[in-house]
């Protein structure tokens, strides 16, 4: 029994605190340098109901934490925030920004640029930081993972029509238990 018990609480102890290592976009830049992975970037705004609901469901699964943790250079960016972002030797600002909190604020000309139209939004982007897709909406943790797999082992290369997605998703096995 107690051996029992010290399992189950185990289990909700690491299953709380799972968690995707986030880091800035310069971060990822920098990392992929030396180390190269991809990148996936998560654009959310501070007022998306669903960005939050990715946040506590999604992101905090500790398979979909762990796996990316490992395969890729997670950001998470305000896409309606007023950072400064360097890239492809362009510099991406906020112009619009007023500073309105917990409300809709112009979109950043990164989130633009990555051609971002909504929220929550994934980009994912190859080992030289070039675009791979990007994926719009919400995603619970069993539907972000055949994606999180296809970029990261890099077989999305060889998915050119609909029916191969559709095979790749009946032979995807999911490691996610609901």
């Amino acid at each position: 029994m107690k051996t029992t018990l010290s399992m189950f609480f185990l289990w909700v102890f690491s299953f709380s605190f799972s968690q995707v290592n986030w880091m800035t976009m310069e971060q990822a830049l920098t990392a992929q340098k030396t180390n190269p992975k991809k990148i996936l970037i998560d654009f959310y705004a501070d007022w998306c109901g669903p960005c939050k609901l990715m946040d506590k469901q999604t992101y905090s699964h500790p398979i979909i934490s762990k796996y990316i943790n490992e395969n890729f250079y997670a950001v998470k960016f305000n896409a309606e925030g007023n950072q400064t972002v360097n890239f492809y030797d362009r510099v991406f600002t906020n112009p619009d920004f007023a500073n309105k909190a917990k409300s809709k604020n112009a979109m950043h000309q990164f989130a633009k640029f990555m051609n971002v139209n909504g929220y929550p939004a994934l980009v994912f982007l190859d080992e030289n930081a070039q675009p791979i897709t990007n994926l719009m909406g919400f995603f619970s943790a069993k539907e972000l993972e055949p994606y999180i797999t296809l970029f990261s082992k890099g077989e999305y290369k060889n998915i050119k029509t609909r029916e191969q997605w559709e095979n790749y998703q009946k032979k995807f096995k999911s490691k996610i238990k609901e």
